[in-house]
């Protein structure tokens, strides 16, 4: 909690978004691996175990491509700084220049589009021309660490609800429920990850729901073709 209040908003959003694609995933990857395994046999140990496979080696790859993507993009972050910060001190004025005609693109009048040039120049260039060549604040670096962590916490627990339910549920409704089970999870998850990216609402629902719902229903037809014949 302590970390959190620390973080901005964007920083915030960063790793909330690594932790919902992090839950999305575990429900997915675990309900594939459970129900091809159901499809293929009725052991309920086998299902299990290989449903706690899954969950293991998710952990550990999602936290780690977590990791890997985050200071893939910290390291261009830094890279465009070092180039801002030449540009400003070889060519101040294409940067001023710059900055001043991107206001004026976005509709700004020109007087006022000046001075607000003026000032933000005046008060911290690097921040200003990083901010609008690049699109990012320098002054908010994801941390990878924080990244990792959100996945490596959320992927097992979206990993327990199918790996419960597939456990749990008795043998004749196990795979049906199970598949209930997890295409509710996946409009709940979908509905989060839209509002963090501010997406169309249903169609991010309904992509996660329908990529969801061909996933099992692949992995249980593969399954069921290996373990009956």
């Amino acid at each position: 909690m302590k970390i959190l209040k620390k973080m901005s908003l964007a920083q915030k959003v960063n790793v909330m978004r690594a932790a919902v694609m992090g839950a999305n995933d575990g429900i997915l990857s675990v309900a594939g691996i459970v129900i091809g395994v159901a499809g293929a046999s009725t052991s309920n140990f086998a299902i299990f175990i290989s449903g706690i496979a899954g969950m293991l080696a998710g952990t550990v790859s999602m936290a780690m491509g977590e990791y890997v993507s985050v200071n893939s993009q910290k390291d261009f972050q830094k890279k465009a700084i070092i180039q801002q910060q030449a540009a400003l001190a070889t060519n101040y004025d294409h940067e001023y220049d710059f900055v001043l005609q991107k206001y004026l693109a976005h509709g700004i009048a020109p007087r006022l589009a000046k001075r607000a040039t003026e000032e933000m120049m005046s008060k911290d260039p690097l921040t200003t021309t990083v901010r609008e060549r690049f699109g990012f604040n320098p002054q908010e670096f994801t941390s990878p660490y924080e990244a990792a962590l959100a996945s490596m916490i959320s992927f097992p627990t979206g990993s327990i609800l199918p790996l419960a339910a597939i456990t749990l549920f008795p043998e004749q409704i196990k795979v049906p429920a199970t598949f209930l089970a997890v295409i509710i999870a996946l409009a709940c998850t979908g509905y989060l990850a839209t509002l963090l990216s501010k997406a169309d609402r249903f169609h991010g629902v309904l992509r996660n729901v329908i990529s969801g719902c061909i996933t099992m229903l692949v992995t249980f037809g593969i399954g069921y073709l290996i373990g009956n014949y």
